[in-house]
């Protein structure tokens, strides 16, 4: 097999490749499909055709049919940068392959009669006196395709200079031999810088969707955090608290986030995410308290027992209504982790706990955490059945409660770091 076919072949397989991919490629409109296929249909096109032409010498018979598609690839070729312009979003790009096609046909048609860029004879094809008209066209196209890149880097507020260059050398390594030796391997350079073209306009189209996703996460981010807050604020008016302490209970909670996470036991359980987790979604820990009437949630007095199995059911409530919210604004961990505070904030240490009775290990970390910063604030925050208790007190009662409500890891963590705690308190008194 010579050179020149294999050459050939090479280049069909990349084009078939290439057009493969961008069918099966979701990041294109079928618009888009329809002209990165295109052009490298074209390529394949003329680069078969030109193989035909110049592989073989041929009867006189065939001449009339040699010339035609001679003419024909020569239309076309100069199509190739306005069918890439097409696929890159360019306008009016329709319009111009249409008449850059009409004008290299009609050169073509008025010069193939009297040999005057191509004709053929006994011994094969030849070039014409007036080859250079031919070069110019597609000098023309390929300037054309370095501006095309230009215009997409703008479009895309940035400008691969390295990628043009590279282009550039790959088309003058083709079309230099082509011109000054008549090797003929100016298609594959075509193709190959036709390829890097497009992995070029994909890197931007992708580097552009990811700054669109970012932008819209973080809106979306906002938006969470807002419908968190105020439906938060809502169920503690309801509670006859302020949003105070939904503001409080978070705080707390990262705290001891932060705290616990210095320690080796619970460094592979806690980071980053984790704490920015529970001090986004802790102000839902009582969201289930919606379904609570308001009889029972600012009753001044002591709870019936059957009252008291009414409010219990707020953590199953909860949960549930965590999912309904956050489920189409939030990631699935979002979500799973705001339940776990939701329907297990009220279990204890020693099982005795609801709505599951878990014990220990079993109560997810996160809800733990959440029972001593919420039982904590409630210590010391006033309550229309109570009065609020001095913060030392409270400091007492939470280390009193290690091992059978909380997780004694956890109130030796908090208890390390009284001060921190108090000085959240003492602000929001102040502010209040």
């Amino acid at each position: 097999m010579s050179f020149y076919a294999a050459a050939t072949i090479i280049l069909v397989i990349l084009m078939v490749t290439m057009s493969i991919h961008v069918l099966n490629y979701t990041g294109f409109n079928k618009k888009q499909k329809l002209w990165f296929v295109s052009t490298f249909a074209a390529i394949t096109f003329c680069s078969l055709a030109e193989y035909t032409i110049q592989g073989g010498v041929y009867p006189l018979q065939y001449k009339p049919a040699l010339t035609m598609l001679t003419v024909l690839q020569f239309a076309v070729a100069p199509c190739f940068s306005m069918l890439f312009a097409g696929a890159l979003g360019l306008k009016h790009q329709v319009k111009i392959v249409i008449g850059s096609f009409i004008v290299c046909l009609t050169i073509g048609i008025i010069c193939a009669p009297f040999g005057w860029v191509f004709y053929f004879n006994e011994t094969g094809y030849h070039r014409g006196d007036y080859f250079f008209i031919y070069l110019i066209t597609y000098v023309a196209s390929l300037v054309y395709m370095a501006v095309v890149l230009f215009l997409v880097g703008k479009k895309f507020k940035r400008r691969d200079i390295g990628t043009i260059i590279m282009v550039v050398v790959v088309l003058a390594a083709g079309i230099i031999p082509m011109t000054l030796s008549e090797l003929h391997i100016a298609y594959v350079a075509v193709g190959i810088a036709a390829c890097i073209c497009y992995v070029f306009y994909n890197d931007l189209v992708q580097q552009d969707t990811k700054e669109e996703l970012v932008k819209n996460q973080e809106k979306l981010q906002v938006v969470q955090r807002q419908i968190i807050t105020r439906l938060a604020n809502l169920i503690e008016s309801r509670d006859m608290e302020t949003g105070a302490h939904v503001a409080r209970t978070s705080a707390y909670a990262k705290l001891l986030a932060e705290d616990a996470s210095k320690e080796e036991k619970y460094k592979d359980q806690i980071d980053d995410k984790f704490i920015e987790k529970i001090y986004l979604v802790s102000p839902l820990h009582d969201v289930g308290k919606i379904f609570i009437s308001d009889k029972i949630l600012r009753k001044p007095g002591k709870l019936t027992a059957e009252e008291f199995e009414e409010i219990k059911k707020h953590t199953s409530l909860g949960g549930e209504v965590v999912k309904d919210i956050l489920g189409d604004i939030s990631e699935e961990d979002y979500i799973s982790f705001a339940k776990d505070i939701s329907l297990y904030h009220h279990e204890r240490w020693d099982g005795s706990g609801y709505p599951k009775g878990l014990m220990g290990e079993e109560i997810p970390l996160s809800a733990r955490i959440m029972a001593i910063s919420d039982v904590f604030d409630a210590l010391v925050s006033k309550r229309c059945y109570k009065d609020a208790i001095p913060l030392e007190e409270a400091f007492k009662e939470i280390k009193k409660e290690s091992g059978t409500h909380f997780d004694p890891e956890l109130v030796r963590i908090f208890l390390s770091n009284k001060d921190a705690y108090t000085r959240i308190h003492e602000e929001f008194i102040e502010e209040e």
